[in-house]
């Protein structure tokens, strides 16, 4: 135990000195050191307590958060913890729970003395993967030895078979070949119809679920003997005004409320199972950088009857700036012709997204009705846009977040206020930045289907609308957008929370008298949380 607990010294030590360095070391922040070395402590009395059969459990359960790279290096808890604390997964207690109570190993609980609170940051274990470890505890011996015998009829080579000495090694081995998904489920039910009835039950019971099974009950007693406790975060800092209790599967089932001050009474244990499992609602963010930001940016049009765009570099400095904070590769194209945009976009959709969490798009230019233009007057369709990023066109961005930002007019229209504005003394002022103002001419109504989910449209205007650039300072929105999305990455509010700010603070405004109004479109399926990160 004392050499793990060196090993973690030496780990940290070099961000220790460097924080003493440019800090002088206050009583407080010794306070804290000294917090973190008892962490280190605990951690080390866990690795003794765990068997060999547990630490294989646990680097299973962390197989969406952690690289196979560095799972296969696993040799006991010291080498998963330090994994773990790398990825900032041991910054509070949470993870660490969920992982121990899923093994069964509630004695070990106790001794986690810091905040297990559900955070935004800290990613759960999902459904599929509590379901494939408790299928694993069921299957006996027997059952083992024919699920890798039938698995061998999948033109898997039997030397690979014959080293799967559990079924986690089996499930493992099914997942590496692309047999085994959250989303592709039949080959392990035939496989385990084969074996045990029971079993299919459970893998049935998941999928019956929505995907989501129910989570097992965590310390402590639940709120009720079958209701899952969840609620609705329209703002992630925010404590909801209640607890509502409901059944999974049956949302339409007798609902029981807690209200503020039977909250405040509940208990610790109660609380945890609520936080943790209402994070179900946020994507996951696991990789670093998150994804890929696609700059098209069109200033220049020649050859037709469309002015060019002044200001619009601006933006593009904006959106360089601000994704590139927020863990994104931004990568730009400047005065694309549409079938360049085509071409660009098709290019981008046939990538490999397995490494990415969310796909950003955002386009600037002049537009008409369910359309962009490229610099040579001629269209792209808003749906061109987006066909080759759905789950057809894209396999590895299915169930993953897919964000378009348009910066162009969805119409000839001003948009006037509802009740004129008596005069002001800054008027004058107004008055002389709207002379630098000009429109983006061209309407971008978007009809998104049912089918295209976990799409967002960030539309800079409402339908049949004009939305306004500055000739030197950028559009109105996009520069609003930047600054909304660099607040939340700070306060950690959702991207609907961001875009909801971001159309009262340009609603607000007047632009050569008229106003304008954004409108986002989506088919989100799931609440996303973007936070300020360095790429690698």
């Amino acid at each position: 135990m004392l050499r793990f607990f060196i090993l973690f010294l030496i780990f940290h030590m070099r961000f220790v000195i460097l924080f003493l360095r440019s800090h002088p070391p206050s009583l407080i922040e010794r306070v804290v050191f000294l917090v973190s070395l008892m962490d280190l402590t605990t951690l080390a009395s866990i690795d003794d307590d765990l068997e060999s059969s547990e630490v294989a459990a646990l680097c299973f359960l962390c197989r969406d958060v952690l690289s196979k790279k560095g799972l296969k290096k696993v040799k006991d808890g010291k080498d998963l913890f330090k994994q773990l604390d790398e990825k900032d997964l041991l910054s509070n207690s949470c993870f660490l729970y969920q992982l121990l109570r899923i093994i069964k190993r509630e004695d070990l609980l106790s001794r986690l003395q810091g905040d297990v609170t559900q955070t935004d940051s800290i990613p759960i274990v999902t459904d599929y993967r509590e379901m494939l470890y408790n299928l694993y505890e069921d299957v006996i011996e027997k059952n083992l030895k024919k699920m890798k015998y039938l698995l061998g009829n999948n033109g898997l080579g039997r030397g690979q078979i014959e080293l799967c000495t559990t079924a986690l090694d089996v499930f493992s081995l099914m997942e590496d070949s692309g047999l085994l998904s959250r989303q592709r489920l039949d080959k392990l039910q035939a496989i385990l119809k084969e074996c045990d009835s029971q079993l299919v039950k459970t893998v049935q019971k998941y999928i019956n679920a929505g995907g989501y099974a129910s989570q097992p009950p965590s310390i402590g007693e639940l709120i009720g003997p079958q209701d899952k406790p969840s609620f609705s975060m329209e703002n992630p800092r925010e404590a909801p005004p209640a607890i509502s209790l409901s059944v999974p599967g049956n949302p339409g089932a007798a609902q029981s409320l807690i209200s503020d001050s039977e909250l405040g009474v509940a208990t610790s244990s109660v609380l945890h199972q609520v936080t943790t499992e209402t994070c179900q609602d946020f994507y996951p963010l696991r990789n670093n950088p998150r994804g890929t930001c696609l700059v098209i940016n069109n200033e220049r049009f020649t050859g037709c009857d469309l002015a060019n765009r002044p200001g619009t570099g601006a933006d593009e400095k904006s959106l360089q700036r601000v994704f590139g904070k927020l863990g994104f590769k931004v990568v730009v194209h400047n005065d694309l012709t549409a079938d360049a945009i085509h071409r660009v976009l098709e290019d981008l959709g046939k990538m490999s997204f397995y490494e990415a969490d969310v796909l950003v798009v955002c386009v600037l230019s002049h537009g008409e009705n369910e359309c962009v233009f490229g610099t040579d007057g001629e269209t792209v369709s808003l749906r061109d846009l987006r066909m080759p990023f759905t789950s057809a066109g894209a396999p590895s961005l299915a169930g993953k977040p897919k964000l378009f930002f348009i910066q162009a007019c969805q119409g000839k229209k001003y948009q006037r206020g509802a009740v004129p504005c008596p005069p002001r003394p800054q008027d004058e002022e107004a008055r002389r930045t709207s002379m630098s103002l000009e429109v983006d001419a061209g309407p971008l109504p978007v009809e998104l289907v049912a089918e295209e989910a976990d799409f967002l449209m960030g539309m800079a205007t409402v339908e049949e609308c004009k939305s306004f650039r500055h000739t030197s300072m950028g559009s109105i929105y996009i520069q609003e957008l930047c600054k909304q999305l660099l607040v939340s990455a700070k306060s950690k509010d959702d991207l609907l929370t961001t875009l909801t700010r971001v159309n009262r603070e340009v609603s607000k405004g007047e632009y050569l008298r008229c106003k304008q109004m954004p409108q986002p479109k989506y088919t989100l399926t799931k609440k996303l949380v973007l936070t300020e990160m360095e790429t690698l």
